[in-house]
Parts: C-alpha cells; structure tokens; sequence
C-alpha cells in the first residue's frame, strides 16, 4: 500500500473515532438540538454542523493542501490531488429521535479514485475501515462480503431519496420479496453499506445517493470482496450516484430487480 494512504487511514480512523465522541457529546442532551428540515425527512442539526466543522479543522490542520467536500458546508477547493468527502452523521434522522442508528463517514479521493473510506458506529463500538487494495476491516479484523447465491438467505438493504420517484423503491421491494428476500432499512445508508461488507446484508440498494454518504460505504464492500455499481468519477462528488453494492454472487439478481423497479416497471 502507498505509505501516504496508509498514514491518511490511520489519521481518518482516529479522527472519526474523535468526532464520534463529539456526536455522541450532543447525543445525549438531545433536547437541547436545534433542528431544522431541508426537504422530505431530511433533517440537520447544530450537532451535524459541529461535528463537520471538527472534522474540517482536523484535515486543515493535518491536509492543509487537500480538498473537502462535506454534507453541512461549503466546499474548499484543494491544491493537491486529494479530496476528502464527509458525513458528520449519516442518519441524522435517526439521530435527532434518539434511535441509536448513525455513524460518521469519512472517504478519500484520489486523482477521482476513492482510495480510503472510514465508518464509524459510536454507539456500538464499531470502526469500519478499508484502503484500496488493502482490504475491508472491523476494529482491525479482516471483514469479507456473503458468499450467499439467493436473495432468500438474507436480508437486502433499502435506502429512499427525495431526488427520486418514493414509488421506485415500493416497487423494488414487491420485487424483492417476489424473489423469497427480506429488505431491510435503518435509515444510514453508509451504515447498511458497512453491514454489506461486513457480511450482515446480502446487498444494499438506492437509487440516488449523495457522495459522503455512500463513497466510503462502497470501497468497503469491494474490499470484502463484494460488487458494486461503479459511479461516474467525473459526476459523482457533485452530482451523487445509483448505488447497487452485495455479494458477488447475488449482485447480479440486485441490478437485475434495480434495473425493473427504478425504470418504474
């Protein structure tokens, strides 16, 4: 592995460890969040935009060259090749009711390549880490994606975008349990992304979703051996992406249900 990489995923896994600690610092006084509503459950709080601004900080100081795209704030243009895309809480829904399901996402682009991604699980103690070509980890130990052949011995993960038709994913899931499988949805797409890799999902499926939240999520699940739908490098970061990530072996039966449903058939 690049020893640059190497050192940058070891600095985003302390730091999204630190910034964890400060998510879950507001976490426990949820009554004193201030919310406010960016559309169709879509939420933030001031914990989302402090805990950005932490992380923002952290890279300045360690990356002061490097770009950062982020969820709550401006983006800073870099002068070096790398990008760092960011989610201070994905799951931000979740968050400000008290339902312990959220993490923070870190990823990092390389010359448009994502090269790094972190997802860290505060409440449950769960650090999600992979560098390209090093493979896919939980708290350091080596993670791998089902071997699983059907949709029926698993649970497929599902994700909704107000960017897109709601009707789309009703129909993916009839789909889905026409085919003997189960969805499954947490509202953190990166998460269920993480549980993908980890082997807890046989798949994760959404037909839009932003760079910070899914960048991160996906690199995992090709590093545990996994499938994903490859993004457009050149669009992704501004314009987000499809996202269609399982097992090697039932990816196929994924794109093929996605293919039916997000075409509204």
């Amino acid at each position: 592995m690049d020893p640059d990489i190497e050192q940058r995923i070891e600095f985003a896994i302390d730091l999204a460890c630190r910034a964890g600690d400060l998510a879950l610092s507001f976490f426990s006084v949820l009554d004193d969040l201030k919310i406010e509503s960016k559309g169709h459950q879509d939420l933030v709080s001031n914990a989302d935009r402090e805990v950005e601004l932490f992380i923002r900080v952290a890279l300045k100081k360690a990356y002061p060259d490097d770009g950062v795209v982020g969820e709550e704030h401006e983006l800073v243009e870099g002068c070096s090749k790398h990008i760092w895309v960011i989610d201070p809480i994905d799951g931000t829904a979740n968050f400000v009711r008290g339902i312990p399901s959220w993490c923070v996402v870190i990823a990092l682009m390389t010359s448009g390549v994502v090269t790094a991604g972190v997802i860290h699980d505060p409440l449950n103690g769960e650090t999600f880490s992979a560098s390209r070509g090093g493979g896919a980890f939980l708290n350091g130990k080596p993670i791998r994606a089902t071997a699983a052949t059907s949709l029926a011995e698993g649970s497929v993960g599902t994700g909704f975008s107000n960017r897109v038709e709601a009707r789309n994913m009703a129909i993916l899931i009839d789909h889905l349990l026409s085919e003997g499988g189960v969805f499954f949805r947490n509202a953190s797409g990166a998460l269920m992304l993480a549980y993908v890799a980890a082997g807890r999902l046989l798949g994760y499926c959404e037909e839009h979703m932003n760079a910070w939240d899914c960048l991160a999520g996906m690199l995992l699940v090709e590093e545990a051996g996994g499938t994903v739908l490859e993004p457009d490098p050149a669009t992704v970061v501004s314009q987000g992406t499809m996202v269609i990530a399982g097992g090697k072996s039932v990816f196929g039966q994924l794109s093929s249900l996605c293919a039916h449903a997000f075409n509204g058939r």
